[in-house]
């Protein structure tokens, strides 16, 4: 007897996918929500009047960390929004389809990136 290829992924499958990203969403938010916490800190911290070279060295080293911080931010930012995006695929039932193979992205890959919309097949065609 042939076995049909699979083409969506189950109620119970789709749980368990929800779960993960579920966490990964709380954990990105509170790593967000420090950061955002660690740079109102930072800038309440500049109004130090301290004059000399180590603090112009201070400031620099300063400036440098909070664009670190805004970077990282940003990137959080945007992780988060796939997130959100992939439970809204789980909802109307397009989660875990590639997008440009029409196929069905490996539960292994999903599980490691819950938000991807690219089979491994995909991701290497495009480079």
């Amino acid at each position: 007897m042939e076995q049909k290829e699979k083409t969506r992924y189950t109620e119970e499958e789709l749980k368990e996918f929800q779960e993960i990203i579920n966490q990964k969403l709380s954990d990105a938010k509170q790593e967000l929500a420090y950061i955002k916490e660690t740079l109102t800190r930072k800038n309440d911290a500049g109004i130090d009047s301290t004059i000399g070279n180590s603090k112009m060295m201070e400031d620099s080293a300063d400036t440098a960390e909070k664009e670190n911080l805004n970077q990282l931010a940003a990137r959080l930012q945007k992780f988060i929004q796939q997130l959100e995006f992939a439970l809204i695929r789980i909802k109307n039932g397009t989660y875990g389809i590639c997008i440009d193979t029409g196929k069905l992205i490996p539960k292994e890959r999903l599980r490691i990136v819950p938000h991807t919309q690219h089979s491994i097949e995909a991701k290497l065609a495009k480079k």
